[in-house]
């Protein structure tokens, strides 16, 4: 049913920039590449920890976003992507994902997901994290705690044997044993030397099921839980994601490998701040 590819070094140039439907199985060079790519990605979400604040704009935030990634060696892989103007989402509040910079301050109580990915040699780190906006109301900070738990719960059963939708039941489990909702329309994917390539990555689904997981897959785990229902609805952008009912949403994100024991996380923090509260 899953068709898989394995790229090696050599011709790493060719089919690992085919969308065909394949699943790229890569070798340690490929690893070196995610790990560059995906150490840039995490530094930018670290620098953006002291600079989120009341007052700021998440235009301010894109472009310190673009400044960083290019004095990083880096591209912002969004600007341009399918006429996409930014170099990074910003999300808030009730805004589920793809949310575009621009120059409405932040207020107190906010939170926001910072969505970046960097292109460094042809490789991609893709990568989101949440930021809470000054002092933030108790029932969005536990939305946002718990939704890093079904990040880290999902990415615990991402190892050779297991299947995505091993992946998927973790997160949705751990989700609506809290009484939040998953979301459906949008879910994460594979990636490497192209942005979005198979396999998708669904975040609620029935264990045992999907593709089985091999030992040289990369791809993201974001999975996006809302206090309300999951539905969502699209604004006349053609971009912004918001919950149908306006309930909050949150989202964290990971660039991962699967390795010969597990897998191995591209876009970890490199100073330890992959998730609020920073201390």
């Amino acid at each position: 049913m899953y068709d898989y590819v394995t790229i090696t070094a050599d011709d790493a140039t060719a089919p690992a920039r085919v969308r065909d439907g394949t699943i790229k199985l890569h070798d340690e060079a490929g690893f070196a590449g995610m790990r560059k790519a995906g150490r840039l990605s995490a530094e930018i979400l670290d620098a953006l920890v002291p600079f989120v604040q009341p007052g700021v704009t998440t235009a301010a935030i894109d472009d310190l976003v673009r400044t960083m990634m290019l004095e990083g060696g880096g591209i912002p892989a969004t600007l341009g992507y399918r006429g996409f103007t930014h170099s990074c989402c910003t999300s808030i509040n009730h805004v589920v994902c793809h949310g575009i910079p621009d120059d409405k301050p932040l207020r107190e109580g906010d939170i926001v997901n910072v969505d970046v990915t960097s292109i460094v040699d042809g490789w991609h780190g893709d990568t989101s994290r949440m930021y809470l906006v000054g002092e933030v109301p108790i029932k969005a900070r536990r939305l946002v705690e718990v939704t890093y738990e079904c990040l880290m719960l999902g990415i615990e059963q991402a190892k050779p044997g297991n299947r995505m939708g091993d992946v998927a039941h973790a997160i949705q489990t751990h989700a609506e044993r809290h009484r939040y909702s998953v979301v459906r329309d949008f879910c994460g994917h594979g990636l490497g030397q192209m942005f979005h390539d198979a396999p998708e990555v669904v975040h609620a689904g029935r264990p045992g099921t999907g593709p089985e997981l091999r030992p040289g897959m990369f791809f993201t785990i974001e999975p996006m839980i809302n206090t309300g229902k999951y539905a969502v609805k699209m604004l006349a952008d053609g971009w912004t994601a918001v919950t149908r009912d306006r309930s909050l949403s949150a989202q964290f994100e990971h660039s991962i490998g699967i390795t010969e024991t597990g897998c191995e996380i591209f876009t970890a923090s490199p100073k330890g701040l992959n998730a609020p509260p920073w201390g």
